[in-house]
């Protein structure tokens, strides 16, 4: 099934899910066996996340996830050649859209705009996994760091590239980068601003595999499938206790986990994969 401006009407009820679609202007949204796929769909702006829709259709995304028990993994990707452009270069030169107006105006888009993405990313509830299938430059390339799982295909290109036009990562790349490969090598990206191929992202730690352009959905879909197959509660707080993880002292993170073991002891699912398990090793 699938849901976006192009696909079906607004408002549309998916029967057999009984998933109420979000509204989306930018992106096609497709749920299938529990995997949601979001494609952004701006490919005539190279899916600039600024000048478009596409801020609105990540975070509405983003939050209906949470609520949608059907759906246990999000795949984001790009239509057409790039994964994400980033800011729209245009408005810069001219000033305008998000770019217009003061300081204080511009700070106060930019808190109202593109930096909620960060905040909705860092609290899906599910795994997220970025298909980047072409350039992923500047927000586009930090969108992508915001997944959990980066699967690159060997067209995708990744340039932190703000300052070579003179601004700074506005949008949070500068803490989620240096969290996934460390502070000196996220520093030197994120100082010359580079650009690094799909390889290179692949040595540094910025993706977990490369495929071929042709490959890179079906690769990511089984991935996503593997995932979903899991018992669905569990897998969401397996996922809040790893993002706790990274802020959380020794003891305070056992006592959080030993609460969340009690709850998944105490869930349906918990039983049904016991026993699951106990007759797999009964016909070995």
């Amino acid at each position: 099934m699938q849901y976006g401006y192009e696909k079906v009407a607004r408002n549309s009820v998916d029967r057999h899910n009984k998933m109420t679609a979000p509204l989306l202007q930018d992106a096609i949204l497709d749920v299938q066996q529990r995997v949601a796929t979001l494609t952004l769909n701006r490919h005539d702006l190279r899916n600039a996340l600024t000048g478009s829709s596409l801020i609105d259709d990540i975070v509405t995304t983003a939050d209906w996830v949470n609520t949608s028990s059907e759906v246990s993994v999000l795949i984001i990707t790009g239509a057409g050649s790039a994964f994400s452009a980033g800011g729209n270069i245009r408005d810069m030169a001219e000033r305008g859209g998000d770019f217009a107006g003061n300081v204080a105006e511009v700070e106060a888009r930019y808190r109202r705009g593109i930096q909620r993405i960060p905040l909705a990313m860092q609290n899906v509830e599910v795994p997220v996994i970025a298909a980047v299938n072409g350039p992923a430059i500047g927000a586009g390339f930090d969108l992508a760091n915001m997944a959990d799982i980066r699967i690159a295909s060997d067209k995708a290109r990744f340039g932190e590239t703000f300052l070579n036009l003179g601004i700074i990562p506005g949008d949070g790349g500068a803490w989620f980068m240096q969290r996934l490969i460390g502070y000196q090598r996220a520093f030197e990206l994120t100082l010359t601003g580079r650009i690094v191929n799909a390889e290179e992202a692949l040595e540094l730690g910025l993706v977990m595999q490369v495929t071929s352009a042709d490959e890179l959905m079906s690769t990511t879909q089984l991935l996503a499938q593997r995932i979903a197959s899991q018992p669905p509660k569990a897998t969401r707080l397996t996922k809040r206790l790893m993002k706790m993880a990274q802020r959380m002292e020794l003891k305070d993170f056992l006592e959080l986990s030993a609460c969340f073991q009690g709850m998944c002891h105490n869930e349906p699912e918990h039983l049904t994969a016991v026993n699951a398990m106990l007759e797999s090793m009964e016909r070995k």
